[in-house]
C-alpha cells in the first residue's frame, strides 16, 4: 500500500486536471473557480482576502492569474482599488458553471459513500491539526 502523503498528491492532481479539463469551455480552471467562489462569498472581497482565503491551495503567482484571467474574461470586475466582484455576466455564467462542477462532483464520488466521504475528510482534517496546532505549548513540529 502506497502511503497517505502519495495518495493526497495524486488525488489533488487528478482533481485539478479532471476539473481543469471539465471546465476549460468556460475558459475557467479549478483555481479560477475557487477564486469566483471567494469573490461570490464575500462582497468586500480584494485581492488580500482572497489571497488568504486559498493560500493553503495556491501561490501568489498562480493566484494573480487566475485573477487576472477573471478580469480579463469578464467574470469579476474592481468596483475600487484592490477589490473585486462579480460581474452581472459573471454572476449569469457561474450558474452554469455551478452545474458543471455539480457533475464534476458526482463522477469524482462514484462508488464513494457519504459516510466514507465524511470519514476520510474527517480523518484528513484531524491529520491536519495533528501536524499545524501547537503541542504542549509549543508548537508543532515535524
Amino acid at each position: 500500500m502506497k502511503p497517505i502523503g502519495y495518495w493526497l498528491n495524486r488525488t489533488d492532481q487528478a482533481l485539478t486536471a479532471s476539473m481543469d479539463a471539465a471546465l476549460a469551455e468556460f475558459g475557467l480552471t479549478r483555481l479560477g473557480w475557487q477564486v469566483l467562489n471567494a469573490v461570490k462569498d464575500d462582497p468586500k472581497a480584494t485581492d488580500s482576502a482572497v489571497q488568504t482565503a486559498l493560500a493553503t491551495g495556491a501561490d501568489t503567482a498562480p493566484l494573480n492569474s487566475a485573477v487576472a484571467s477573471l478580469l480579463t474574461g469578464g467574470w469579476v470586475t474592481r468596483p475600487r482599488p484592490e477589490g473585486l466582484a462579480l460581474t452581472d455576466d459573471g454572476r449569469a455564467r457561474l450558474v452554469e458553471v455551478a452545474r458543471r462542477v455539480a457533475d464534476f462532483r458526482e463522477l469524482s464520488a462514484k462508488g464513494i459513500t457519504r459516510e466514507e466521504y465524511v470519514s476520510a475528510v474527517t480523518v484528513l482534517e484531524r491529520m491536519t491539526r495533528n501536524l499545524t496546532e501547537p503541542r504542549d505549548g509549543s508548537a508543532a513540529r515535524p
